[in-house]
């Protein structure tokens, strides 16, 4: 009897203590949270991995009875809090990744939203397809990629909008919806640019590109040249499907001299099978150096220009496939430091104010402490399917990275001279990116989105209890 009475507490104990451990696993409190910006660390209450559909609609629907805050992440290189709300649950949605569906023939593929773009690209290499639209990069989500919307080098296809077919939403209440642009299309322009607001994006359907083989094209010239070299030999050529672009940081020649590469199509049949394997990043050591010592010199800036426009003008007539021109993971740019950090702005501006408005943005510069070390310049044609636009005209997309302090003071210094470049880029019939940190005052994110009270509007009706939340949202919408 006794031993049978151990037995059974043994039982129980085991029993209690498998459940705890599996609650814990699946409930693991993390202290604090943050993004790749690193200057809005955020305690948070949860942090849960998810990797299957259920799992997913499981904690959303428990956080619908217990009224707590979702806010959904990926790679979080979102760097304005998007991904984080004080006290809430973070769903890092990386482990939810597999390829559901391929159709070579279609040119579509169908994926869960943590697939990153370097695992599609490994899949749908061989078949002589690409991606249409992606960051210059490959290491995001496609999750976060439609949460902000993105745009690359391609200059033909607009931004990721233009390539969805369809996808299905995880919606605040815990039901799973299809969304296109012919069911429930009311919600497509809303969730694609949402950052994560609507619901969890569960997955998407695609459409694909061929995988083109380029010749690179490379020049160097005034600024004041730009403007009718892209109208000319770039927009107008219809060879030309992808373009790059940089004006120089260094003190010698700042914001005047440029360098460009247009990536021209080749001839497909004789040469292409000798390009089509997948690269991977070769050069990391010397340019992460380089770029190291640029963010403590004049002298380091003017090296890294002179560096960088050498090597891109050396590789002028080089062959490339369109899925290595995409498939750089910028593992140089990793930087690791206790007391600063680097962000990213984006600023666009008309392809017909480019000179004026380089003159403005030197003008201000000149004048400011601001520690810029690079600009890479796009291209964006005209594109307003998405509530929260950004390509109101035909644009010139300007990628600023910025070394900068991560105290209180160092953050409203920084504030101080981006506010005042933000409004050089609206006077000149411009806007701004949202996934970065929250620099532009209220009044400025209302002019360069007209329609962005309208876009809170729809938030809260759809979720008028509030489940999805982030600070992008806090910020600006509340």
């Amino acid at each position: 009897m006794k031993i049978k009475w151990l037995l059974l507490c043994l039982i129980i104990y085991v029993t209690a203590f498998y459940f705890s451990l599996h609650v814990y696993s699946r409930q693991s409190v993390t202290i604090t949270a943050e993004d790749a910006g690193r200057l809005l660390p955020v305690r948070m209450k949860y942090f849960r991995g998810v990797h299957s559909t259920k799992e997913i609609q499981q904690w959303v629907k428990e956080a619908h009875e217990t009224g707590e805050t979702i806010s959904i992440a990926g790679m979080q290189h979102s760097q304005g809090g998007h991904t984080l709300y004080p006290n809430g649950t973070l769903l890092n949605m990386t482990g939810y990744s597999k390829i559901l569906k391929f159709n070579p023939q279609e040119k579509k593929i169908t994926v869960q939203s943590g697939v990153t773009w370097a695992d599609i690209q490994e899949k749908i290499n061989s078949y002589g397809l690409s991606v249409k639209v992606m960051q210059s990069q490959n290491i995001f989500t496609v999750g976060g990629s439609l949460s902000v919307n993105v745009h690359g080098r391609d200059i033909r296809y607009g931004s990721l909008i233009d390539s969805v077919d369809s996808f299905r939403l995880l919606t605040p209440d815990g039901k799973i919806i299809n969304v296109s642009r012919k069911e429930n299309s009311e919600l497509f322009p809303f969730v694609i640019g949402g950052y994560g607001l609507f619901g969890v994006i569960l997955d998407v359907t695609l459409e694909l590109a061929d995988d083109e083989l380029y010749q690179h094209r490379s020049a160097e010239m005034d600024y004041r040249d730009y403007e009718n070299y892209f109208k000319e030999k770039v927009k107008q050529d219809d060879s030309v499907k992808m373009h790059l672009a940089r004006i120089s940081v260094a003190s010698e020649t700042f914001l005047k001299e440029m360098y460009v590469t247009d990536y021209v199509l080749a001839d497909q049949q004789n040469i292409k099978e000798n390009y089509t394997e997948l690269k991977e990043e070769q050069m990391i050591a010397l340019p992460k150096f380089m770029l190291g010592v640029s963010r403590y010199s004049d002298w380091g800036k003017d090296l890294l220009w002179k560096t960088q426009k050498e090597y891109f003008i050396k590789n002028d007539g080089k062959y490339e496939t369109r899925n290595n021109v995409m498939r750089s993971d910028s593992e140089f740019m990793e930087y690791e430091n206790p007391n600063r950090t680097e962000v990213l702005q984006e600023y666009f501006v008309p392809v017909d104010q480019f000179a004026e408005y380089i003159n403005d943005l030197r003008a201000v510069l000149e004048k400011e402490e601001l520690n810029l070390l690079n600009i890479t310049i796009r291209y964006v044609g005209h594109d307003e399917d998405a509530v929260l636009s950004y390509a109101k005209n035909d644009m010139f997309a300007l990628v600023m990275l910025i070394n900068q302090g991560r105290s209180e003071q160092d953050i409203q210094a920084t504030e101080k001279v981006l506010q005042k470049l933000i409004d050089v880029t609206l006077d000149h019939d411009g806007s701004f990116y949202l996934p970065y940190y929250s620099y532009p005052s209220d009044k400025q994110l209302k002019r360069a989105y007209p329609r962005i009270e309208e876009f809170f509007e729809k938030k809260r009706e759809f979720d008028p209890e509030e489940r999805f939340k982030n600070l992008f949202y806090e910020r600006y919408g509340q």
